[in-house]
């Protein structure tokens, strides 16, 4: 069997050839690390070091082992030699070298085999059982293995292994991607990353581009960035609301923003549902709004549609909120959006809950709220009201830019 190899960039082949036995590479994405080591691994499972050796590709969930398997699989097929299972997702080679390509989802199905090489992919997105389970299977025969993945905050059990390689652990090496490392090696290109860069928070970016480990908990809009939006309240009417409903002990908050995305209307109130959703109808009238629908929201907010027909409802998910939470730190820190400023009726509230707002790096994903203490009302209508603006569609003299 002839394989012909594929021509890897600088930075990539410095790790293939890292004679190290763990390698831990804290990588931006789509700068080729996934391709990178799936050739290796492929590499070791040719010179098995006797027949039915296991090779593992070990991705977080199952459809990113299956995506990997098929990659290899259609780079294979023309080669022919090659035994491919398409339901237990494995490829063997003539030779008995066999890569089996698996998902940490259940790390308790991991224990019992002999691995002789093992690639870890987007390691920081999945349970550190796994990583115990899979450091198991590789005790015996002595294996190597290569951990790559985005960084995910400075608790993620990931990068404090990568942060042990980095300061010289036994056996260990840390290597480091960036957008600009592959840039470089013309992988990818300047104008996208600037781009990228343009349409996202910074913290987002220095993390996905740039491998730069947050603090897990931290403000994403920027203490700077929201004192540099600090505005009086608009003059203007309203185009869009956000309204966060109130639950429990917590806040009703509506909040308008004008043609120019500043804050023209600035409502907080505690009563019975009865009477808010009098309120809202009154306030929002026929134009756009986004209303937490979340849990209880969600009739009150059926209610408040047969009336106002051009509002619609939102519920916060971890994702959802995640994904809202960023659209609105990308419009602080740029400015296209502003804060309240000064104390008068209660409406300094919207800065300080901002500044007291942090976000989280868990096991499932990011997770947003308000500092112990505070509430997280402004902030949520702030971001429904966002959400909603950047939608409509704006008049030609509109530009975000300031």
């Amino acid at each position: 069997m002839e394989i012909n190899p594929p021509k890897l960039k600088n930075y990539q082949q410095a790790i293939i050839d890292s004679p190290a036995r763990f390698t831990i590479t804290e990588a931006a994405t789509k700068t080729g690390k996934s391709f990178s080591h799936l050739w290796w691994l492929f590499s070791e499972s040719l010179f098995p070091p006797k027949e039915g050796a296991n090779y593992w590709w070990l991705s977080p969930v199952y459809s990113q082992a299956e995506v990997m398997f098929n990659r290899l699989k259609l780079d294979l097929i023309q080669s022919g030699g090659f035994r491919i299972n398409e339901s237990k997702l494995f490829i063997q080679n003539s030779n008995g070298g066999c890569i089996f390509f698996k998902s940490a989802e259940n790390p308790e199905t991991l224990y019992g085999d002999d691995v002789y090489a093992a690639v870890f992919d987007e390691f920081t997105r999945a349970k550190e059982e796994a990583w115990v389970a899979l450091r198991t299977t590789l005790t015996a025969t002595k294996g190597k293995c290569k951990l790559i993945g985005n960084v995910k905050g400075k608790k993620n059990w990931g990068h404090i292994l990568a942060e042990k390689a980095k300061h010289g652990e036994p056996g260990y090496e840390y290597f480091k991607i960036t957008a600009y490392d592959a840039i470089n090696e013309g992988l990818l290109d300047s104008e996208e990353i600037a781009q990228a860069k343009r349409d996202m928070s910074e913290d987002a970016f220095k993390e996905l581009y740039l491998a730069e480990a947050l603090d897990d908990q931290a403000n994403p809009f920027g203490i700077q960035h929201i004192q540099a939006c600090l505005k009086p309240l608009s003059d203007n009417e309203p185009e869009v609301f956000g309204v966060d409903l109130a639950k429990s002990v917590d806040w009703t908050v509506v909040i308008g923003l004008d043609l120019n995305g500043d804050v023209c209307l600035f409502e907080r109130w505690q009563s019975d549902w009865s009477q808010t959703r009098a309120k809202l109808i009154q306030i929002i009238g026929s134009k756009p709004a986004f209303i937490d629908s979340t849990g209880v929201g969600n009739p009150v907010v059926e209610e408040i549609q047969k009336v106002c027909f051009c509002a619609e409802g939102y519920t916060f998910t971890q994702i959802s909120k995640q994904q809202i939470m960023e659209g609105l730190a990308y419009a602080i820190q740029n400015r296209y959006i502003s804060v309240l400023q000064g104390g008068i009726n209660d409406k300094h509230v919207m800065q300080d809950e901002l500044e007291a707002f942090e976000y989280e790096f868990t096991r499932t994903g990011v997770r947003y709220r308000a500092t112990e203490g505070y509430h997280d009302d402004t902030v949520c209508a702030l971001a429904l009201a966002f959400h909603k603006f950047k939608d409509k569609p704006a008049p030609p003299i509109l530009s975000f830019h300031r």
